[in-house]
């Protein structure tokens, strides 16, 4: 397993990590398999969408932010019930195929670690399950 950490710069931001999980595949030298992209967060998520227009990902945050508003009536109390809401909505991760050692992606899909709850430092964890043919 590889991990490796994810500054955001804002409370609610999409932050395409899909090099860096290649990179980790590399370095595995996973030919054929499973990867699985795991966030240990509870106000983190992660998602696999279109990541060739950058509106795409700022549409989805700002229809987060509309159906779950940072300030409602909730019952948590540290102030930040609207980011683990948004997180249990978008999940904690996702798994790809991979072969030939690279990421099997749609011509537009890039992987996004969601933050909900920033600036934070994130962990990503990166496991791949090896198949053979």
């Amino acid at each position: 397993m590889k991990v490796f950490q994810v500054k955001t710069s804002a409370r609610s931001a999409a932050v395409d990590i899909t090099d860096e999980v290649q990179r980790a595949i590399s370095d595995m030298k996973l030919s054929k398999g499973l990867c699985f992209v795991y966030v240990p967060h509870t106000t983190a998520g992660i998602t696999i969408n279109e990541g060739a227009d950058p509106h795409v990902m700022e549409d989805i945050l700002n229809t987060l932010d509309s159906l779950i508003p940072w300030r409602g009536n909730y019952k948590h109390t540290e102030g930040n019930a609207a980011a683990h809401i948004k997180t249990s909505l978008m999940g904690n991760g996702v798994h790809v195929f991979v072969e030939q050692g690279r990421l099997v992606l749609g011509t537009w899909q890039r992987i996004f670690l969601c933050e909900f709850d920033g600036p934070r430092t994130r962990k990503v964890h990166v496991h791949c399950v090896s198949m053979s043919s």
